[in-house]
């Protein structure tokens, strides 16, 4: 990528942030940095909207993190939530299934939502019009960049005219997909491997009445695996793998495309909107940060489709550093934050794309006698209640944890560095129940017992911390009190509807539980302790505790 030269004749644009690529990823990064204040400049190459329907599914986690962006109602309801995950051998016979609608991972949302993608980045493209200090640069490629002690040099190509402009970002991030121009900026390679079969991907509309199977289905034939599914706003996806000497061409003709969906849906009824064959990928680069540029998404990592995590992976990447970046470039914490990032989201995410690959070869099964091995041995092992409660409640997914990384001791122990439930709560003003994530704010909260807020002392002092008060099912919402102005910490006062957030903290013996702006638990805590942990709160953002407050917005003049 060639050196960046600025015109002398165009003044350079400053902002805080870069994000490269304007895809769910890119975009969602963008709202959870502006809407902590963050300029932030968007640079998409593409001049329209990408139009097409390639992620599919996203879960419970990636609607917490829309929750974060205040977007949670806008892409909520262009989902649907199936009920039911089936299994089936190449007669229809099912030999797993996994009951959706009976799970609940006590987030506050279902463990899985499908999603139509064109409809998802206006929702998230549209989110970004509600902050003046956010620009969106459609048409435009990065072609150059340089980094210094102090930010970053971007040469940025109008992709029709030519024209050339310099950006200075004091950090950039590459949200830009499995073929990162970012990633090649700053010669960060990929590692892993490719799946050999390629696969042919099917999305289409069709009436209600013209749906064959009503149910998702991972069908595993071994001569034909396949995937097939309702989706969102009428759509149904299915995915099929190329048997060998097949090709591209062939494939994607219109009579294959209707004999393969038969089964499935109506042929005739079905519009098809995208047909093209892929092959999946396991890639993962060698490190996610280059100085002030990080990788994010399939910029960093790719993984097989098989547990439908590839873009929420991505999104986890985007709740974990967005925060980090608002709170740096606010002076609220020293820039080594920011090392936490790839320390915590790179377990994670390996962690999540090997099970990916488990569940592939329980899938693809590719002989007779393999296939008929593994159906005759899950329906057997599945007369083990706990067995079949494992596979049922999704239980073999890997939960929201962190082994090391921004927490306090710096590494998991117990629900440290686990991500906390989000029951349902009541506050003054509401007119019913709501999620909590509602009330913890932007910052970091402390969250416990009513009484224990008394101890909060000055070594809180400065923190960008809410502390949020619980009290006990029943609780009249008109007699909380507002303590807001007493010189505490922030603080908002809740009722627990469903005893869930004192059945916690009781059931781990402590008054109060420090979160992080991403919803993961940094620290538990006696009321006598909180002092304690306030230290070790401003040592782990490397800020000394009893300086004047600090907010997650960035100071204007300030370069970390």
């Amino acid at each position: 990528m060639r050196p960046v030269q600025p015109s002398a004749h165009h003044p350079v644009q400053e902002v805080d942030v870069a994000v490269i690529g304007c895809g769910p990823v890119g975009a969602l990064t963008a709202n959870l940095l502006a809407a902590r204040g963050v300029t932030t400049l968007v640079v998409e190459r593409s001049p329209a909207p990408h139009g097409q329907p390639r992620a599919f599914s996203c879960d419970d986690e990636a609607l917490r993190i829309y929750q974060q962006a205040d977007l949670l109602d806008e892409v909520r309801d262009e989902t649907i939530a199936p009920p039911l995950v089936e299994y089936v051998n190449r007669a229809g016979r099912v030999f797993a299934r996994m009951a959706l609608s009976e799970t609940d991972f006590g987030y506050g949302h279902a463990p899985l939502r499908f999603f139509d993608q064109p409809r998802l980045e206006r929702t998230l493209r549209a989110g970004l019009d509600r902050f003046p200090h956010v620009q969106l640069s459609l048409g435009t490629e990065l072609v150059g960049l340089q980094q210094d002690q102090d930010g970053v040099t971007l040469l940025l190509s109008d992709v029709v005219t030519g024209q050339r402009r310099a950006v200075r970002a004091r950090y950039v991030l590459g949200c830009d997909g499995a073929r990162s121009a970012t990633r090649s900026a700053v010669r960060i390679p990929l590692g892993g491997a490719s799946y050999a079969e390629p696969w042919l991907a099917v999305s289409g509309d069709v009436p209600s009445d013209a749906v064959r199977v009503r149910d998702t289905r991972f069908v595993c034939d071994w001569q034909r695996p396949a995937f097939v599914s309702p989706g969102a706003a009428g759509s149904y996806r299915l995915e099929f793998m190329l048997r060998p000497g097949e090709t591209e061409a062939e494939m994607q003709r219109p009579e294959t495309i209707a004999a393969l969906v038969s089964p499935y849906v109506d042929p005739t009824r079905f519009t098809v909107t995208r047909a093209v064959v892929y092959s999946f990928h396991h890639l993962i680069a060698q490190r996610w940060r280059e100085g002030r540029v990080f990788l994010l998404g399939d910029a960093a990592h790719q993984m097989p489709p098989f547990l439908g995590q590839g873009l929420c992976s991505g999104l986890r990447d985007a709740a974990n550093l967005s925060w980090k970046l608002a709170l740096v470039l606010s002076g609220a914490a020293d820039a080594a934050v920011l090392d936490t990032y790839e320390t915590e989201r790179r377990p994670h995410t390996l962690e999540m794309a090997q099970t990916s690959v488990r569940l592939g070869r329980v899938f693809l099964a590719r002989n007779r006698s393999t296939a008929w091995m593994r159906d005759t041995v899950l329906r057997a092992v599945q007369t083990i209640p706990r067995v079949r409660r494992f596979v049922e409640r999704f239980e073999f997914k890997p939960v929201p944890a962190y082994r090391r990384g921004l927490m306090a001791g710096g590494r998991r122990d117990g629900v440290v560095g686990t991500m906390f439930p989000q029951p349902r709560i009541l506050v003054p003003g509401s007119s019913g129940a709501r999620l909590l994530d509602e009330a913890l704010g932007d910052g970091f909260a402390v969250l416990g017992f009513a009484a224990a807020g008394n101890s909060l002392g000055p070594q809180w002092r400065g923190l960008p911390v809410r502390f949020v008060a619980v009290h006990p099912p029943g609780t009249p919402v008109a007699g909380l009190p507002d303590l807001s102005g007493d010189g505490q910490p922030d603080r908002v006062d809740v009722v627990d509807v469903d005893g869930v957030l004192g059945g916690w903290l009781r059931h781990r013996r402590a008054d109060l539980v420090v979160l992080r702006p991403d919803r993961f638990v940094f620290a538990l805590s006696a009321a006598a302790g909180i002092g304690r942990v306030g230290q070790d709160l401003s040592a782990a953002l490397g800020v000394p505790s009893d300086r004047p407050g600090r907010s997650l917005r960035p100071a204007s003049g300030q370069v970390p």
